[in-house]
């Protein structure tokens, strides 16, 4: 887990050497282990290091001839890349290898890689600059299209504070914000700032853009009839070496210990195979009714036999962190989760180095409730996900959200491929931008704010090729998703207690809101972007009404935004908690 940045000018342009630092330094809490820059004619390249492989040889950029390569993220199986491919490598960096493979394949390089990645490639010979995404999107990359050429970073808040962009909105992103908390595609919310899709390779030369192709991270085709114990064996065979892959490291690794069946699992399999305990990490709270997985956490990890820990999320520190935590969220994703995310970050950082978790489990196993009313006709209560927003019927906003669904639409007609069921369209739409551009981006920035690194193993390729074409009915039965997940930790795990109905997790935001509202709701009002686009009165009474489902969820996303906006289109950086912060002047 790094920081990567840089620039493809064209003609004989030569990157700007104060740009390249200020690049740097705004990526420097990726990489607090180090930072090299490699500069040659109108290209250049900038890493900040965080160490997790070869800690004394594995600094960057690397060099095999004439290509050099910085890279964020892992390629767990690089060792395998090394041995079947004959590579002298000079390092024991988990990066050279894709560096090799690119002198051999050029662009197909990437599709021999396992893991979790953005990197970047530059080749003197052919005067080209590389970029390359891992195809579920579980690692960040940017791209901004200049006067003078093309410039790239791990985060858009780089980009923008190198004074390469201004942070000018696009309104149909804030849209999507406001109303899903996350946005779609390849544009984000910035104007001139794009996400390099997952799976995405681009070719760059001379400052323009020549060639795009696409990895994807699902097979295609419907379903492939398997028996149950067929689908167990595969689903078993993939999820540990996933998990022994995922366990590379050459730094202390844990993990974030929820009582949901998908943390259940990566602690079974971790505990199996470790010989020491595994750490863990539970997040609780400090308020009466709020749904706290801490007891149920705790009986997984004396089963396991595993060092737990659990880190309580107080209101008072919620409201003296919140602006630092939303400023860490560049690429907004308004996921109430990024508040128990970042405590556990910060906590498990004094101890560990890396942290694996359990997102994916149910995008790639069938695990959300909307995925049993999408497998259903509409005269049934089918319905297609994410057809209600979060200030629908609200009376809040200026003027109605339009278009905010037209991305996820078009990822719809995108992911229905021929022979896909229901299920199976409702999980790839999951894949395509929810997973990318809320849930990962929210382990990411958390876990990066502290310089951790997050891993999640059950977002592979292996483990998506034994489990995704499998038959609807190995997946959703009897009214409840996952099935398959479910009879794996009956046999393996029973502790879990994995038939048990699912409960969501659920962080009490409305009720710390609907608490502090009457203070909040005239600040968020009197925020410069959230005037813009509410009523203040409307915001005022909608803060008063937090206590409320769908209101807590609404003033959740507006007090959000107002912090956001503050840091990311204002430029504020977050001093004092959330009442001084939204306060100053």
């Amino acid at each position: 887990m790094c920081g990567i940045a840089g620039l493809s000018l064209h003609g004989r342009a030569v990157p700007d050497a104060a740009l390249l630092q200020r690049l740097t330094d705004a990526l420097a809490h990726r990489g607090p282990d180090g930072a090299g820059h490699h500069v040659a004619a109108n290209v250049a390249l900038a890493h900040t290091r965080l160490a997790i492989i070869d800690l004394a040889g594995g600094d960057q950029p690397l060099f095999a001839g004439p290509a050099a390569l910085v890279g964020n993220g892992e390629v767990y199986n690089y060792r395998e890349l090394r041995t079947e491919n004959q590579l002298l490598c000079a390092t024991g960096s988990d990066c050279e290898p894709p560096l090799h493979l690119f002198r051999r394949d050029g662009l197909a390089f990437a599709e021999r890689l396992r893991g979790m990645y953005a990197l970047a490639v530059h080749d003197r010979a052919t005067r080209q600059v590389v970029l390359a995404r891992d195809p579920f999107g579980i690692k960040p990359l940017y791209t901004a299209e200049l006067p003078g050429g093309i410039a790239f970073a791990s985060e858009p808040q780089a980009l923008i504070g190198a004074g390469l962009v201004a942070p000018r909105l696009r309104p149909e992103a804030r849209a999507e914000l406001l109303q899903m908390q996350f946005t779609t595609g390849a544009e984000t919310i910035f104007e001139g700032i794009r996400r390099v899709l997952p799976g995405e390779t681009i070719a760059i030369s001379e400052g323009k853009v020549l060639e795009r192709r696409r990895r994807a991270a699902l097979p295609e085709g419907g379903p492939v009839a398997a028996t149950e114990a067929e689908a167990l064996a595969r689903f078993e065979a993939a999820f540990r070496s996933s998990v022994e892959l995922h366990q590379r490291s050459d730094v202390p690794y844990g993990m974030f210990l929820s009582g949901g069946t998908d943390s259940a699992a990566v602690l079974a399999m971790m505990a199996r195979l470790n010989e020491a305990p595994v750490r863990a990490f539970t997040a609780g709270f400090d308020i009466p009714g709020a749904a706290d997985e801490r007891e149920r956490a705790a009986t997984l990890a004396r089963a396991a036999g595993a060092r737990h820990e659990t880190v309580m999320v107080g209101e008072a520190d919620v409201w003296r962190h919140l602006p630092e935590i939303v400023a860490a969220m560049d690429d907004p994703a308004a996921d109430y989760a990024i508040i128990p995310t970042w405590f556990l970050a910060r906590r498990a950082r004094q101890a560990v180095k890396v942290v694996l978790s359990g997102e994916g489990g149910d995008e790639l196993l069938g695990g959300y409730g909307r995925y049993r009313a999408a497998m259903r006709p509409w005269w049934l209560g089918g319905k297609a996900p994410r057809t209600r927003g979060a200030f629908d019927r609200l009376d809040v906003l200026r003027a109605a959200p339009t278009g905010w669904r037209d991305g996820i639409a078009a990822a719809e007609a995108a992911v229905a491929l021929p022979g896909r069921t229901r299920l199976m369209a409702a999980q790839a739409l999951d894949v395509a931008d929810w997973l990318p551009n809320d849930l990962l981006i929210k382990l990411d920035r958390c876990l990066m704010a502290h310089g951790a690194e997050g891993r999640t193993p059950f977002l592979d390729s292996a483990v998506a090729e034994a489990v995704f074409r499998l038959p609807d009915g190995l997946k959703v039965r009897k009214g409840a998703g996952k099935w398959l997940l479910r009879e794996w930790l009956a046999r393996n795990f029973p502790a879990a207690e994995p038939h048990r109905p699912k409960q969501g997790f659920t962080v009490p935001v409305g009720a710390w809101i609907g608490a502090r509202g009457e203070q909040l709701g005239p600040l968020v009002a009197a925020q410069p972007g959230v005037m813009e686009i509410a009523r203040p009165e409307k915001v005022v009474a909608l803060f008063k009404a937090a206590a409320g489902k769908r209101e807590g969820f609404a003033a959740w996303h507006l007090l959000f935004y107002a912090l956001w906006h503050r840091r990311h289109v204002e430029g504020v950086m977050p001093e004092g908690d959330t009442f001084a912060y939204l306060a100053a002047r």
